[in-house]
């Protein structure tokens, strides 16, 4: 009785979100921004709600990773809501998808295949998923097709790893490190020529080709190109923090020079404390 509860709780407090949105979403008396919104301006903020949950449940804060999941929540049914305005689908409808399609690619769970590990749980899912979207089975789909959804679904640092990786696996490689500096050189003397010479579509193709490039060299060293990043990030706010515990007016009013030193006994206490 008491989880008859609980769910029914559930539901209720889904259906005021649900409700809220519309309210938001209404030409009477609806919020004025909400009210402009199309699917593809709100995609910036589906990325950046996901974002936001992954750092949230690496902080460990409870609290935090429940508002996360609230406001990553809230895309899915604004989505929804904006969708079915036009009649297109509805939230029920993208429920009773997800959850047809955790059944049908779970057969060990709701069928009778038998599966011995993790791995053929992975199998039997991705061969599901061929069959669901006629594709031919992963063993037999050409590289590029796979190649192809990995740069349009995922983050461009991950999808460029993982189209690398993929591409190594069938001999698409270099015979040492060597060859990936040299390509590494090459790409980075292609930017700067098309800096110096070139538009700006082939400046922005040059620099996508050099960060490529870098992806390589991290892939070979077994270095994760987005978590470098993100730490680089890390320390970049973290110094200017430091920087601005320390002074008494706007970073703006002090000099290159004057920043260049704030920045620098920032950088050593960063060290000191770590």
């Amino acid at each position: 009785m008491e989880s008859n509860h609980q769910n029914a709780d559930t539901l209720a407090a889904l259906q005021e979100l649900i409700d809220v949105v519309a309210k938001l979403r209404s030409p009477d008396g609806g919020c004025p921004w909400d009210l402009v919104q199309t699917p593809e301006t709100l995609t910036p903020y589906v990325i950046e709600e996901a974002y936001e949950v992954v750092d949230a449940i690496k902080s460990g804060n409870q609290a935090a990773i429940s508002e996360e999941l609230g406001d990553l929540l809230l895309q899915v049914v604004l989505q929804t809501q904006i969708a079915s305005e036009y009649q297109q689908f509805t939230l029920k409808e993208v429920v009773n998808g997800i959850s047809q399609k955790l059944i049908r690619r779970h057969p060990h769970v709701f069928g009778d295949v038998t599966v011995q590990n993790v791995e053929e749980v992975r199998q039997n899912w991705e061969q599901i998923k061929a069959a669901e979207k006629g594709e031919p089975s992963p063993e037999n789909q050409q590289l590029s097709a796979k190649l192809s959804r990995y740069g349009r679904t995922l983050p461009p640092l991950i999808a460029a790893m993982k189209i690398s990786q993929k591409a190594a696996e069938v001999g698409f490689e270099w015979e040492n490190i060597d060859g990936v500096w040299a390509k590494f050189h090459e790409e980075l003397a292609e930017f700067q020529q098309a800096l110096a010479e070139e538009t700006p579509e082939r400046q922005q193709a040059e620099l996508g080709d050099l960060l490529f490039a870098i992806i390589q060299l991290a892939r070979w060293h077994n270095l994760d190109p987005s978590a470098a990043l993100q730490g680089t990030n890390q320390r970049f706010v973290q110094r200017l923090q430091k920087m601005e515990a320390v002074v008494d007016r706007p970073l703006s009013d002090y000099s290159l020079d004057e920043l260049e030193m704030l920045w620098q006994q920032a950088k050593a206490q960063l060290a000191q404390e770590s």
